[in-house]
């Protein structure tokens, strides 16, 4: 709500048109910022990573086919995603489709999240500055309308991707055997999402279509094996990281809920998860690229679609091979006393879902912006951390893999498959999804 207080607003002008409203409405910073409302509710109500990159998915969806309705240079996703269904036509002669883009953003975002409402009194402040600033009514009113059709039509399609069913099934059953995961310190919750892999994805045939190699066999005997080798580098690194590898770590952390103990007393703090961080990069990157209105709308969506199906893929693996964190073993083989340098996740190790979301993000996003765009990072700013610079999407998405081996949660084998399943998945994506004509 502050960023929307720092446009000038005139007086109400009625239904006179004055089209000075264009400036604002389709200034691609205001869509950021509508993004980093949508951004701001899901930190607050604690959505996991994989839920929140749904989130994101279909309000961004849903801002791209209002564009795509009002610009013929981009076509809708019908079609191109299998299941999606064909979008209304636009009815009226005065539609701003800038401002449906952002009303239709708001109005999905807020059937996704809870608690209901939460988006609303955005979505009326767009409304109002539209009026203030010289929209006129007739404008509005049509705009609204488009917008509404667009964002019910896309909410009816989220309906069927088994997201509700996936919310009734059976928790996850903990495998007490060598070399499978355990619950890890200091919440010992159970495997989160176990289900995810059954989400109907956006591009991929399947979940298991960049379905990676097999890890390691766990082996604590061969101490000249791969997996042997690849826990006491985990163990090595945190015991003797600089303060360039921890801000990295740091930086890239992305815990969305790190529960903090002291004692007997526990509190958790928050901030972005992977996906939402991946969301902030593509608003900062449009605007170092000078990118309008639509191309930043167009940026949002595809990046959420990698996004999201790099979740389902990295799941589908994670709850097949429920592989071992390298903390529980160094916990009951080396060390009781050691813990990582960031808090391990609630989920099986292999493979690293930072790696694959990032690579699959920053193969779209390179498609978008090319791979020489180097940006400041500042996303983790308000949570106190540093800055970072960024030389490329992909230097970003290999900073976030190794963030994970310098965090302790990860072995590198688990980095490495993830990069490579995650970049095979943004680049088919990156292929399969055509925006411009």
């Amino acid at each position: 709500m502050a960023l929307l207080c720092l446009f000038t607003v005139v007086a109400s002008c009625g239904d006179r048109q004055d089209t000075s409203y264009k400036a604002v409405i389709a200034d691609p910073l205001l869509f950021s910022s509508t993004v980093k409302n949508l951004n701001d509710i899901v930190l607050e109500n604690n959505f996991p990573p994989m839920v929140a990159a749904r989130n994101y998915v279909y309000a961004t969806i849903a801002a791209y086919e209002c564009v795509a309705a009002g610009d013929t240079s981009y076509q809708s996703l019908s079609g191109q995603i299998r299941h999606m269904p064909s979008m209304p036509v636009p009815e009226g002669d005065e539609i701003d489709f800038s401002l449906a883009a952002l009303l239709a953003m708001v109005k999905v975002g807020n059937a996704v999240t809870f608690p209901e409402g939460s988006m609303m009194e955005y979505h009326a402040h767009l409304l109002k500055m539209a009026d203030s600033l010289g929209m006129s009514r007739r404008m509005r009113k049509q705009s609204l309308a488009f917008s509404d059709t667009i964002a019910a039509a896309i909410l009816t399609w989220s309906k069927g991707d088994n997201y509700l069913a996936t919310r009734g099934a059976s928790r996850f059953n903990v495998l007490d055997s060598p070399g499978r995961w355990m619950p890890t310190p200091p919440m010992y919750a159970t495997g989160l999402e176990p289900h995810w892999m059954n989400i109907r994805p956006m591009v991929m045939d399947s979940a298991a279509q960049f379905k990676p190699q097999r890890p390691p066999r766990f082996d604590m005997d061969d101490k000249s094996g791969i997996y042997y080798m690849a826990l006491m580098e985990v163990k090595h690194t945190v015991d003797s990281l600089n303060e360039e590898q921890k801000h990295i770590a740091d930086f890239w952390d992305d815990n969305p809920f790190k529960m903090n103990v002291t004692g007997h007393v526990m509190f958790a703090t928050k901030k972005f998860s992977p996906a939402g961080h991946w969301m902030n990069i593509v608003g900062i990157a449009g605007k170092k690229a000078g990118a309008d209105f639509n191309t930043t709308v167009a940026a949002y969506a595809k990046t959420a679609i990698a996004l999201f199906d790099a979740f389902i893929s990295c799941w589908d693996e994670k709850y097949r091979s429920r592989y071992i964190r390298p903390e529980t073993v160094i916990n009951t083989t080396i060390d009781q006393e050691w813990r990582p340098y960031i808090q391990t996740p609630p989920f099986p190790s292999y493979t690293s879902g930072h790696s694959t979301i990032s690579s699959a993000a920053a193969e779209v996003m390179t498609g978008f912006f090319g791979d020489q765009l180097a940006f400041t990072d500042t996303s983790l700013l308000e949570f106190g951390i540093a800055n970072r610079e960024i030389r490329s999407f992909r230097n970003a998405a290999q900073e976030a893999s190794i963030s994970r081996l310098y965090g302790g949660i990860h072995y590198r084998f688990d980095l490495d498959a993830g990069n490579k399943s995650g970049g095979r998945l943004g680049a088919f994506i990156d292929q399969k999804i055509k925006m411009k004509n």
